[in-house]
């Protein structure tokens, strides 16, 4: 291995390894030249030295199945890890595809999940993204108009969910990579793909990026230094929003009262922080600009709503919400709850869980073996406890300050069938034909109705 590259790969790999946590690599294997020496790097590595033979080494390969060859490709990575004894696991994958989705973009979010899916959290996700990776990165970004975040480009180590990606040949050029390889006298396959102009990235690999090179032929580095001040920038800039939606948005809504307060540069950042906090793509300047001026500037009896994608943001009550999708509509079905398995209520939506509990306010004796699930309809009622009138189900919503936009879709359960009577509106209130009584169930046949991991539905 070129001393060069060994030094280089051991100090990017020393940071993330001090604490402790990682006990093992797990290398994203394309089959190209840049995670083959990678790959082959981290092997030779381990053969040299003691130390670094405590950590396990494997290799994940993603077939996205798009070309002609991919078979070729997965085979291929199956037989240069047989022939290193790496462990290897392949995913197949399907790429959405469809007018207005990007293909690089789809294909990237699909491999990112089905890498992390296929690791556990105890190894650390290694990418062969290098010195030329980041230079077309930062001027894609430019020329989508991206601010610091975006021209930050690609960072070293970042968090994916609960578990971390390195990037350690990031400083490398694909020049260096190629040399090892072929000084190893591995093979490696290349993706016909990679000269099709049509996509934006090749399209600067093969027109812009050999004009740049002859004009400034350190471009890269320099761009490099750029994107590494920016990464400080940003990183001052999230400490800032962070401190600021301590107040602002203590419990997840923002508070638009608060919010009023900042400077428009700090309402910008804290913005951008909430939304990426709460999983949002980030919008574009105009989209964000209607977020911090029209939403305030609504009537008071007005439910604004700014909308890019899937994505939206709303207000109520002088607080802003933000929502990955909008709400969808209850599925509907039979629920054995007998069987003790929770009842889903789709993406993002949560579970519906019946459990045993002395203190439960739901009679175990008094319900049918299966219950249906159902959304709202229109005038549905139901009796909370004895002796009391009926209460219909908007009274109840209201009063419990449920958003108005989930009001539509709050589960109910029903006996009987979906046009049977209401046993329970999930969270809010259990029909008394159906609800434990003090003194009369015995606490061994008492349930507590759950709904678990579900949206912010009520105001705090």
């Amino acid at each position: 291995m070129p001393r060069r590259l060994a030094l280089r790969l051991q100090a990017a790999l020393e940071g993330p390894l001090a604490g402790g946590r990682f006990s093992g690599f797990c290398v994203a294997l394309s089959g190209g030249v840049d995670s083959v020496a990678l790959l082959l790097a981290l092997q030779q590595l381990r053969r040299r030295s003691a130390r670094w033979r405590r950590f396990t080494l494997r290799a994940v390969h993603v077939n996205h199945q798009l070309r002609p060859a991919a078979r070729s490709w997965e085979q291929h990575c199956r037989s240069l890890c047989a022939a290193l004894e790496v462990p290897l696991v392949v995913r197949r994958v399907r790429v959405p595809q469809g007018p207005g989705r990007s293909l690089e973009a789809e294909a990237r979010q699909v491999r990112y999940a089905a890498l992390t899916r296929a690791m556990p959290t105890s190894e650390l996700l290694l990418t062969a993204h290098h010195l030329d990776d980041q230079l077309e990165t930062f001027l894609l970004q430019l020329l989508r108009g991206a601010g610091v975040a975006g021209l930050a480009a690609m960072g070293e180590c970042t968090r994916l969910g609960e578990r971390w990606l390195l990037r350690p040949l990031l400083s490398e050029p694909r020049s260096e990579l190629e040399t090892f390889a072929r000084a190893s006298a591995v093979a490696w396959v290349d993706d016909d793909s990679n000269v099709d102009q049509r996509f934006d990235r090749n399209y600067l690999r093969q027109r812009v990026l050999p004009l740049l090179r002859e004009r400034w032929p350190a471009v890269a580095t320099v761009v490099a230094r750029s994107a590494a001040n920016l990464a400080d920038a940003q990183n001052v800039l999230r400490e800032q929003a962070l401190a600021d939606l301590e107040r602002l948005a203590p419990r997840g809504p923002l508070e638009l009262a608060a919010l009023a307060e900042l400077s428009v540069t700090r309402q910008r950042n804290a913005l951008r922080e909430w939304l990426r906090a709460a999983g949002l793509p980030l919008p574009d300047r105009v989209h964000l600009e209607r977020i911090r001026c029209e939403l305030p500037a609504a009537r008071a009896d007005a439910q604004p709503i700014v909308r890019w994608g899937t994505a939206e943001v709303r207000r109520f009550r002088g607080q802003l919400y933000a929502l990955a999708q909008p709400p969808v509509p209850v599925p509907e079905g039979e629920w054995r709850w007998q069987q003790a398995r929770p009842y889903a209520l789709g993406p993002n939506r949560g579970v519906l869980r019946l459990r045993s509990d002395r203190n439960g306010q739901v009679d175990a004796r008094r319900l049918p073996a299966v219950l249906t699930v159902t959304g709202r309809a229109a005038g549905e009622s139901l009796r909370p406890s004895r002796g009391e009138p009926r209460r219909s189900l908007k009274e109840l919503l209201r009063a419990a300050a449920v958003l108005p936009w989930e009001r539509n879709h709050w589960p109910l359960l029903r006996a009987g069938g979906a046009s049977g009577p209401i046993v329970a509106v999930v969270d809010l209130a259990i029909d008394a034909a159906y609800r434990a009584e003090a003194g009369g169930t015995p606490p061994r046949d008492r349930l507590s109705l759950v709904w678990e991991s579900g949206p912010v539905i009520r105001v705090e």
